[in-house]
């Protein structure tokens, strides 16, 4: 890990820049080209978390996120706890059933005296680092703080000192000397702060993203992003600042931000205003001109019309498949692909809740239209998840165009039933549902059909097995027969196409 970030790596520019460049998928698995129509069938795995219907705010979970081989799974809560989970290795991976590792106080409340503000201890993003030895790192961060955690094993103590006893109290000292040793201990989880990065973010910051160097991550709050080297905690360089001199013209934000999976120079950011900016490090180091913008033309008749228009157009979240030819958008109404190499519009749109459209008042009454959904791809970018009300959740089927619709829920799924198909659903009904459940954020094995979900402050496993591999994971009684056994698809009136051709047809030169 190099000691600084150099400007010159930063400032250089190469022969060919990303406009010019035709960003493909390296690895030709994660193509759309290469999927099968076989369709996965969902099952309950388990559910983490408190059963009282009671829940106070500091355990609600505020983000989920896996490590990159899927053995460890950690959570974030709005009281800065973080609870990591580890993969039970008496079942097989890919019925995604965990176990908890460790858990520790990531952030505490703090106050700024000059600015009389009151920073919560809501942990914001987790982002974990490859791990190199065997200890485990990650990052997380509050509103104004981010942190380099290391998890690490310690199953043993060092005895037989020279000086001390073993109360750790001096003792007389002795010719014979006794030479120290290691003795097997209780095995404990240790976390323990490497890093403090702050004092570089005014606004609250809302995405954090490790470069696919390992040695650096990008921050992004509101108005700035700013780009940290790994090693060093007193120093970092602002890649994007869209604050104008005059308040008063501010017309967007930032949402999230994230680094490409391949490229280390291009990352992308979203905003308020529906927009997704895909930017080139080596073209310039304050990144205030776009290499490219993503963004829906919307008729300028129909947004004056809509007072909402606005709002619901606003991302909330943005991801890069694995492959990296591709990104994911979530708005409040819709989740869209884009293929990085067409600016002109997304290559598929799925709405989420549409039934919900015609409720956007009542929502912009009860603040729920500013809720932040986030949104995930597979591990092989088959398929992507996002979350809607009523503790649902929608997955979408890249190829085949399908959908369905799950409820995260203990009446639904008695824990002590074992692993139990899903129960789809349809989409939520706008006459009956309540704001407050809600499943804003989602993350997916990265080597499994496994998904993690938050509701409230219980975190819910999900995985997707073959119908070959049904009768293995279920008893002989719950085998379905067919396909129809435990799903039930929606077509067309919740998922649209934005463009004639599909997304297979889009790929065919690939």
């Amino acid at each position: 890990m190099e000691d600084s970030v150099n400007d010159d790596d930063l400032l250089m520019a190469e022969t060919n820049s990303v406009e010019d460049m035709d960003i493909a998928p390296p690895p030709a698995q994660n193509s759309f080209s290469n999927l099968t129509a076989s369709e996965k069938r969902w099952y309950f795995s388990q559910v983490k978390g408190s059963a009282d219907p009671q829940v106070t705010d500091a355990d609600i979970i505020s983000t989920v996120e896996f490590n990159q081989n899927g053995e460890l799974l950690a959570t974030g809560d709005k009281g800065g706890r973080i609870v990591i989970f580890h993969r039970a290795h008496d079942v097989p991976a890919k019925y995604g059933e965990y176990a908890v590792y460790s858990t520790f106080q990531s952030h505490e409340p703090e106050f700024d005296y000059l600015k009389s503000l009151e920073i919560e201890e809501k942990i914001n993003k987790i982002k974990w680092l490859p791990q190199q030895n065997s200890s485990h790192y990650l990052l997380s961060t509050n509103d104004k703080t981010i942190k380099l955690w290391k998890i690490q094993k310690k199953n043993r103590k060092t005895t037989g000192y020279n000086l001390k006893d073993e109360d750790g109290n001096p003792k007389q000292f002795s010719k014979n000397l006794i030479v120290p040793k290691y003795e097997s201990t209780e095995l404990m989880i240790e976390a323990s702060p490497r890093r403090i990065f702050s004092n570089a973010h005014t606004y609250h910051i809302n995405s954090i993203s490790l470069n696919s160097d390992l040695e650096t991550f990008m921050s992004a709050d509101d108005l700035r992003i700013n780009l940290w080297n790994l090693s060093i905690t007193d120093q970092s360089f602002n890649i994007v600042d869209i604050k104008p001199a005059n308040m008063e013209e501010l017309s967007e934000v930032i949402t999230a931000a994230e680094f490409h999976p391949h490229h280390c120079n291009i990352f992308a950011y979203s905003s308020s205003r529906g927009n997704v900016k895909l930017c080139d490090m080596r073209a310039q180091a304050l990144c205030d001109s776009y290499a490219k913008l993503f963004e829906q033309t919307e008729d300028e008749n129909e947004r004056s019309q809509n007072f909402f228009s606005e709002i619901i157009s606003s991302l909330s979240d943005v991801r890069f498949s694995h492959s990296g030819r591709y990104m994911l958008t979530r708005d409040y109404l819709t989740v869209k692909v884009w293929d990085l190499n067409m600016e002109s519009g997304p290559i598929a749109c799925y709405q989420v809740h549409p039934s919900l459209r015609h409720k956007l008042c009542w929502l912009y009454e009860n603040d729920s239209i500013f809720d932040k959904f986030e949104c995930s791809w597979s591990h092989d970018d088959r398929h992507i998840i996002t979350g809607s009300y009523q503790n649902r959740f929608r997955i979408f089927n890249l190829e085949t165009q399908s959908d369905y619709t799950f409820e995260a829920s203990r009446e639904l799924y008695p824990t002590s039933l074992g692993r139990q198909p899903l129960q789809a659903l349809d989409d939520v009904e706008s006459g009956k549902f309540d704001t407050v459940k809600k499943q804003l954020h989602s993350a997916w094995h990265p080597q499994h059909n496994v998904i993690a979900l938050a509701a409230s402050d219980n975190l819910y496993l999900f995985t997707g097995l073959d119908p070959d591999s049904l009768c293995d994971s279920v008893s002989s009684s719950d085998c379905p027969s067919s396909a129809s056994a435990t799903h039930k698809l929606n077509h067309s009136n919740n998922t649209t196409t934005t463009t004639p051709n599909s997304i297979l047809s889009s790929n065919s030169d690939i």
